[in-house]
């Protein structure tokens, strides 16, 4: 069968073979002195015959090397198995190992890791230590509702009138540019003395509350005098709660005002730039406030909207999208004769964080023209939240248009889709200064349950876009105790510097009446709130029983983790929560959607699957067996699951009653014992409370010998476990030096060192000199060659990591070394597990001579040379012929571990492709290798600070010169919402320019979420040994591939490229970041990752990573709350709206020109938008 030629250089990555079969049989005569241009091209289909007749084509006398026969290379590889095998034999000491476990058996027991049991109870740990945050919640949420309903309003209040601790206070004195200061504060504000408290990572007061105010609130407005006034009562609930439960961290309660009272009291982590900190934008309070949403935003983008109001909109519908969580869903469009969606999105998307980021970026893009049909777009808007094919929340419908006004009412709209039941609610957004007649915008917002808001400027957006919460929370007012249900949230960054956390929130109601007989207040006062940390969750799970490659992991309704050892985040931004997915922090298959889907659902289960798993180093891929075991946590929305490789079934625990062989094992972790029995490293764990922790291993020895002087392993404020399994493995370790290590001279087999590791935490390096050039972590359970020896059987190689933006690997004084590890294997009873891993550490150099050699014709390295004399045929070898055949061995991930190139040495441990593309090429598309592709969602990007050439901020309306020479601009609403625009500016310098996650957290770096794009190799479904040519016209190569068994090696034997014409395909081990479309750069908006070691140059996602638009035609399955509350028909829909806070007038222009001519301090107290019935 004829095989259709390919042109050189078109080897690509791909299914596809690019090579022929080839028996092994042929010769081609001298090789050492080819010449490209000595084969003329010929068809591939007419390849395969003249390789048989390459021994005839020798000149006549001359020598001839051969490529060597199949045969030959399969005796190489078995001589290099056999040197690999001899050598672990010898100094690995499995076997011994294994001997010495059993001459002290009687110093440990076998325990069983029973899935279900381990699961249930942690659960159940989980759950009553959710349980007690509940209890307390509720205690605050009536205390606050009973104080609030005892509270009488008072109209005259004044700020001297209140005392509390200002939680600002301290950065607004140290700021002289601050509104407090330039104002001059009337408050009472305490002065606290601070005390240390590790719990919260921060200096607190148990004695008093601190309340944070938002910049844009003014603090003298007698709304929030009153909102002080009351919540000042709920100090002492907070105060007695901490007594009742003294792990309680953050209590909060945030009110519908925007004032944050929290317990204890701390100063706040103010930013360099404008604190844009507001309690209700929280994900928190988003999700304790109101019940899911569908949402649909339209935008009028008619010729009328241009200029300032455009820009206002663009930023009024991204602080929109800032009020929705992940329960929520959204669609935004825009509208003119028209409507069309603004993104890819054509129907309702879940409002995560990477949608929104997509809304925000194509909302910039918006352009003004056309004329202005509200029926456009209130009909694209009903259709969408009609659709019943797609995943949504199903229980709040809304539409939110943003308009600058006009004329049309659409009641034939409404009529049709919406009348009479009016389950969808219309808020109507008036933007910019106008004088357009807004009955219209209010009559449709007072007809359809919603609410009339006006947006006259900047100043207005981030209040009127989040007031809306308050008609929402209505429903669950009215519904009463049936709506008091604690909600827990997914995770995100807390605000005062606790780390990852997760809240209970319960909503707090008004339950005050305006008068006799009248009916109750259907408002929200506020959310409370109380954070558990992460890390007090995890103390409730198993720690080293489950071994390095077991863990436990729990998950939410959105399937989103709460647990798991890949849930790092880099981001700290707390404006986003964090949403990693369990199918994207585990490397994805149809098993774990189908265990996704089961915990989701809340049910139990067990099952056993084949899996992929990510190497710690994300260099490898292993594919291993794991147990599944998942319970539902009670009285939550969470999953628990735990994961057990099948050798950690069992566990060994120490019983080391023996005080005095305590002390005898102990002496073997005393530094004056390292030269004679070489260099002990411990894991760096709790071993017990008062062991102070240190990041460098001799320091925290030295801590834990100190401490160890002062108590015994059996005290009761040390983990008893933790101890007598270290001092157990010190002695076993020991032994192993004894009967295996110390004798044995360990340059004759060119080894740098020889060590062991166990599930104890005990690293022992041999000899005591070795240590200093160890640079494994001291956590085994941490270390990449340690769990990845117990997931594969046999010899695990791991070359020295290599980037390829670094330097070479410099070879001096034979220190660069090659860890190969085994795990050690113990059948205790019919019990099998796997308690330790041996391993010795290659001389890189000296094994590299040495590979030569066995992958030659010589028997033994003092033997010569054997030479190829004339008119004789001679098979080349990787030693003889190293001018023109490149031998080398590539472990399972693709890394070049070593050659019989001295020029290549330096390039040890990188991945193969940076070395010679065109064979690794070769071997993935002979299957030799599978690629595999992964997203990391927790990646962050930093964007580069933009260049000041002179262009405006983002957002504002620049005039142009002919407006400034304009009368008629001058009185224009123009000029108005202009001048009050600068007067924000000069007080918050920042409102355009910040990124919000520099605005509002750390100020030195600017970061957001951004995605990665991983790719690692692993062996394909060869096993065999193969010969193939690499077919390029002049530039074929033969090459021959062999797996070395019980190794995690590949044998390969090519010869050298003649030229580089095949060079096109490069497969490519290495992680780049895939920028999704909201956050690819613009002139003004470059990137950076915060993982290079130098600027990354950032590509579109459709490229190189999950394109979002297709990612949500196939959303994973999830569930919302079990409860919504977007109905009652006792609610009172008359308060439906009012016009703008800021009425412009002759007057207020004049003084505005006046005060920038004159550069005056500018002092405007803006105020706080209350609902009239918020008077109580």
């Amino acid at each position: 069968m004829a095989v259709p030629a390919r042109t050189c250089g078109a080897s690509l990555p791909g299914p596809a073979r690019t090579a022929l079969s080839w028996p092994g049989r042929g010769s081609r005569p001298g090789l050492s002195a080819r010449r490209p241009a000595a084969r003329p091209p010929r068809p591939l289909s007419l390849l395969l015959p003249p390789l048989l007749l390459l021994p005839l084509l020798a000149a006549p006398g001359a020598s001839a090397y051969s490529f060597p026969q199949q045969h030959t290379m399969q005796h190489w590889a078995r001589r290099l198995e056999q040197e690999i095998d001899g050598v672990m034999r010898i100094f690995g000491g499995v076997q011994q190992l294994r001997e010495i476990y059993k001459d002290n058996r009687n110093l440990f027991e076998v325990q069983e890791n029973e899935p279900q049991k381990l699961v249930e109870k942690v659960a159940g740990d989980i759950e009553s230590l959710l349980d007690r945050k509940v209890q307390a919640l509720k205690r605050l949420a009536d205390a606050a509702e009973n104080f609030q309903k005892a509270h009488r309003w008072q109209d005259n209040i004044k700020e001297e009138d209140i005392v509390y601790y200002d939680a600002k206070a301290d950065a607004e004195l140290d700021d002289p540019e601050s509104e407090d200061v330039e104002r001059g504060s009337k408050a009472s504000t305490l002065r606290l003395d601070f005390v240390e408290d590790s719990n919260f990572k921060n200096k607190v007061n148990y004695s008093y509350t601190a309340v944070q105010i938002p910049t844009d609130i003014y603090k003298g407005s007698t709304v929030i005098l009153n909102e002080l006034n009351w919540t000042e009562a709920l100090e002492n609930v907070f105060i007695e709660n901490r007594r009742q439960d003294p792990t309680l961290l953050w209590q909060v309660f945030g009110s519908a005002t925007g004032v944050t009272r929290y317990y204890p009291a701390t100063p706040w982590r103010a930013p360099k730039k404008i604190d844009l900190y507001d309690v209700r934008r929280r994900p928190w309070y988003i999700q304790g406030a109101s019940s899911p949403k569908d949402m649909v935003i339209i935008v009028d983008v008619s010729g009328s909207v241009s200029g300032l109001t455009l820009k206002l909109m663009k930023t009024s519908v991204c602080e929109m999208l800032d009020t929705l969580s992940d329960d929520d869903y959204v669609n935004v469009a825009s509208f003119n004769e028209k409507a069309q969606p603004v993104s890819c999105f054509t129907h309702l998307v879940q409002a995560n964080v990477r949608n929104k980021k997509v809304f925000k970026e194509a909302v910039q893009g918006m352009v003004a023209k056309g004329t202005t049909g509200y029926k456009a777009g209130f009909e694209y808007a009903f259709d969408q939240l009609q659709n019943s094919n797609i995943t949504r929340a199903n229980c709040n419908k809304m539409i939110m248009m943003f308009t600058d006004g006009g004329e049309d009412r659409v009641q034939d709209v409404f009529e049709k889709y919406n009348w009479p039941n009016r389950t969808v609610r219309v808020f109507t957004f008036s933007v910019g200064q106008h004088n357009y007649d807004v009955t219209p915008l209010q009559w449709m917002a007072c007809t359809n349950k919603g609410y009339y808001f006006e947006i006259p400027s900047i100043g207005a957006i981030r209040i009127n876009t989040q007031e809306y919460l308050d008609v929402l929370g209505r429903p669950m007012v009215l519904a009463g105790k049936e709506a008091k249900q604690v909600q827990w949230t997914n995770v995100y960054e807390d605000a005062l510097g606790l780390g990852l956390v997760v809240t209970g929130t319960l909503p707090v109601f008004n339950l005050t009446q305006d008068g006799p007989g009248e009916k109750k207040n259907q408002l929200i006062l506020g959310v409370m709130g109380i954070d558990v940390a992460l890390n007090d969750i995890k103390r409730l799970t198993p720690n080293y029983t489950l071994g390095a490659n077991g863990y436990v992991f729990a998950i939410d309704l959105n399937g989103y983790v709460l647990l798991h050892p890949n849930l790092k985040p880099q981001t700290t931004n707390f404006r986003e929560p964090v949403t990693l997915d369990f199918l994207d922090a585990e490397l994805e298959d149809e098993n774990k959607e189908e265990i996704r889907r089961s915990m989701i659902d809340g049910n139990k289960g067990h099952k056993q699957i084949r899996t992929l798993v990510k190497s710690l180093d994300e260099r490898y891929i292993d594919e291993v067996m794991r147990n599944y075991t998942w319970v539902p946590i009670r009285s939550t929305n969470y999953s628990l699951g735990l994961v057990l490789p099948p050798y950690s079934t069992f566990y060994l625990q120490a019983n080391l009653s023996d005080q005095i062989l305590q002390v005898k094992y102990f002496e073997f972790l005393l530094p004056s014992s390292f030269e004679s029995e070489g260099h002990v490293f411990i894991a760096p764990r709790e071993y017990c409370k008062e062991l102070n922790a240190s990041d460098n291993n001799t320091e925290f020895l030295k801590n834990f010998i100190e401490l160890m002087e002062k108590v015994t392993p059996d005290s009761k404020q040390c983990n008893n476990f933790l101890l007598h399994n270290l001092i157990l493995d010190t002695g076993i370790t020991q032994q192993l030096v004894e009967r295996v290590w110390r004798d044995q001279d360990l340059n004759t087999y060119s080894l740098l060192a020889v060590f062991a590791a166990t599930d104890g935490g005990i690293t022992r390096v041999f000899p005591n000199k070795a240590a200093e050039d160890w640079t494994e972590t001291p956590e085994p359970f941490n270390a990449s060659f340690y769990r990845r020896s117990l997931d594969n059987h046999g010899y695990v190689f791991k070359p020295p990591q290599q980037d390829a933006r670094l330097r070479p690997l410099e070879l001096e004084n034979d220190t660069v070394g090659i860890l190969v590890s085994t795990a050690v294997e113990l059948s205790l009873g019919g019990r099998t597990l796997r308690p330790a891993v041996v391993g010795v550490k290659l001389d890189l150099e000296a094994w590299a001579e040495k590979f030569k050699v066995l992958a030659s014709n010589r028997t033994h390295q003092d033997q010569p040379q054997k030479q190829c004399g004339p008119n004789s045929h001679c098979e080349m070898d990787c030693e003889v012929n190293n001018e023109d055949l490149l031998c080398v061995l590539i472990d399972d991930g693709g890394f070049l571990v070593l050659s019989n190139q001295n020029h290549q040495w330096d390039q040890v441990g990188r991945f193969f492709s940076e070395v010679d593309a065109n064979l690794m090429l070769a071997l993935y598309n002979n299957s030799f290798y599978t690629r595999k592709e992964s997203y990391d969602y927790q990646a962050a990007c930093a964007p580069l600070p933009p260049g000041n050439l002179g262009a405006a901020p983002r957002g504002i309306f620049v005039p142009t010169i002919a407006d400034f020479l304009n009368l008629a601009w001058w009185t224009s609403a123009a000029a108005w919402s202009l001048f009050q625009q600068l007067l924000y500016g000069l007080i918050y310098h920042s409102w355009f320019q910040a990124d919000p996650a520099e605005a509002e957290g750390n100020p030195e770096v600017r970061e957001s979420s951004c995605v990665m794009k991983q790719t690692q190799y692993y062996f394909g479904s060869v096993n065999a040994s193969y010969n193939a040519i690499i077919d390029c016209g002049n530039c074929s190569r033969l090459f021959h591939a062999q797996r070395l068994t019980h190794t995690n090696l590949l044998f390969v034997v090519a010869e050298k490229p003649l030229c580089s014409q095949c060079e096109a395909g490069r497969l490519l081990q290495k992680e780049t970041h895939c920028i999704l479309p909201a956050l690819l750069p613009g002139p003004s908006r470059p990137a950076r990752s915060l993982r290079a070691a130098a600027p990354l140059t950032p590509h579109p996602c459709p490229a190189d990573g999950p394109e979002q638009c297709e990612l949500v035609q196939r959303p994973r399955y999830r569930r919302g709350p079990h409860i919504c509350f977007d109905y009652n028909a006792t609610e009172d829909t008359s308060d439906c709206g009012r016009g703008a806070s800021f009425p412009p007038s002759l007057g207020v222009l004049v003084s505005l020109q006046l005060l920038l001519l004159l550069s005056l301090p500018p002092r405007p107290q803006p105020q706080v938008h209350a609902h009239p019935s918020r008077r109580l």
